[in-house]
Formats: structure tokens, C-alpha cells, sequence
């Protein structure tokens, strides 16, 4: 059996958003349930075999690197930080990591999103494209109620917090060496890496069905943790 790809875990931030958190620690290191969202990622990743990480620190890094070398990880997963600049974007992380990935097929992530996720089918899906890159896309339950309308303006009705109908990038990516040749940087992934992949037909999503969020405000913190205390966290796929 062929060893899982390296998974990049970008952990550079400054998580602005969530100030409440952030001006004294990395978000990275912001808890649920007492351990840093950091962790919960890679423990998705651990559970399904996954076992080299690197982490593209950059905001407060110093403090990722010190949980990362005073925590004890699972038996045979190697978990490294390498500091990519304090405002490097997104996608300038990924290429100074590139020499640590370069091999083959990796995987990279965001240090702030959990959901039920099935890697093993994701990086099957992207092995049987056979394109550079897969991007998991999810549509999340907005943030708001909504109301049914007819066309006068009669209200018919409510929906408490529906999914969007649209998708969106829910990160949980896998790329192909090519793609660090695509990126610079002063590059946000998001941006123009991502949109000469798929101008290029290179880039395909992989729908997420399933539970996810991602941490990006207070509120999302109270939510997540909310459901760590529940005991049935929907992203807890481990044991």
C-alpha cells in the first residue's frame, strides 16, 4: 500500500475576526474543548492514516511551534512547522513549503475547518480525474433564517438557517506538484492560482454533503465548542 500524501496545514494568519482570540495567541491554537482547532484538524487527517504534516506558520508562530513540540501526537505521525513569513498570503505558504511536499500528491488544508470528511474518497476522486488540483466545495447552512414569499409578497413561510444553495471552497484540497510552478509569493491561493487551474481545466470540486464549519469568528468558537460539550461533535471521527 502506497504511504498517504503530506498534508500542509496553512497556520499563518492573523485571524482578525476573532480578536477575541488573536491578539495574544495564533487562531490556530484558539480550543475546542481544550485542545487547539489545530489539533482537531490533524486528528481528522491522523484518524484516516495520514501521517507527515507540515505546518506554514507565520502570526504568533513561535507558539504553534512550541504546542507542536510539547504535544504527544499518535504513534507514527510526524507533525513540523516552517515559518513562511509573518503577511505572507495563502497561496506564498503553500510555495515555501513547496521542498517539503515536492515528491508528489499533497494534500493542504486550512488550521480552522472541521467536518465529517471522507479523505480517503476525496483523494480517490482526485487521482481519478486526473487534473491538478481538487478543491472540496460544501454549502453551509446560512447564517440567517429565511422567508418564502409569492409574488406579491404574500409570506408563505419560514426556514430556520437553510444550506445555501450555492457552494463554496471549504478547503480540504489535493494538488499535484504542477501547482506549485502556479504560485508565487505574493500569491493568495484563492485568487488567481485557483482561477488559472480552472481556466486551465485543471481544477475540479468534490462535493461535501456532510457536516462542516469553520472558525473564523467568536461566534463560530461558541458553536464548535458548543457541540465538543454535546459529546457527539459531528467531526469527532475518531475514537
Amino acid at each position: 500500500m502506497e504511504p498517504l500524501p503530506p498534508v500542509v496545514v496553512l497556520c499563518g494568519g492573523r485571524g482578525t475576526r476573532l480578536q477575541e482570540h488573536t491578539r495574544t495567541i495564533p487562531k490556530p491554537l484558539v480550543e475546542i474543548g481544550g485542545l487547539p482547532i489545530v489539533w482537531h484538524v490533524v486528528r481528522l487527517y491522523a484518524h484516516a492514516g495520514f501521517d507527515r504534516f507540515v505546518l506554514a506558520t507565520g502570526y504568533l508562530g513561535d507558539q504553534i511551534e512550541a504546542f507542536v513540540d510539547g504535544h504527544e501526537w499518535p504513534a507514527g505521525v510526524e507533525v513540523s512547522c516552517v515559518d513562511t513569513g509573518l503577511d505572507t498570503p495563502t497561496g506564498g505558504r503553500i510555495a515555501a513549503v513547496g521542498d517539503h511536499v515536492r515528491g508528489g500528491t499533497f494534500c493542504a488544508t486550512y488550521a480552522d475547518g472541521v467536518a465529517d470528511l471522507d479523505l480517503h474518497a476525496l483523494l480517490a476522486f482526485h487521482h481519478g480525474h486526473g487534473r491538478a488540483a481538487t478543491m472540496t466545495v460544501v454549502r453551509p447552512e446560512l447564517q440567517f433564517g429565511v422567508t418564502e414569499l409569492d409574488g406579491d409578497g404574500r409570506v408563505v413561510g419560514f426556514r430556520e438557517k437553510p444550506r445555501s444553495e450555492h457552494w463554496i471552497n471549504g478547503g480540504f484540497f489535493c494538488f499535484e506538484p504542477a501547482v506549485l510552478d502556479r504560485l508565487a509569493p505574493g500569491d493568495v491561493l484563492e485568487r488567481a492560482p485557483l482561477e488559472s487551474l480552472a481556466a486551465d481545466d485543471e481544477l475540479r470540486a468534490f462535493r461535501h454533503e456532510g457536516f462542516w464549519d469553520c472558525m473564523d469568528t467568536y461566534k463560530d468558537a461558541v458553536l464548535l465548542n458548543d457541540l465538543w460539550a454535546s459529546g457527539t461533535p459531528p467531526w469527532k471521527v475518531w475514537a
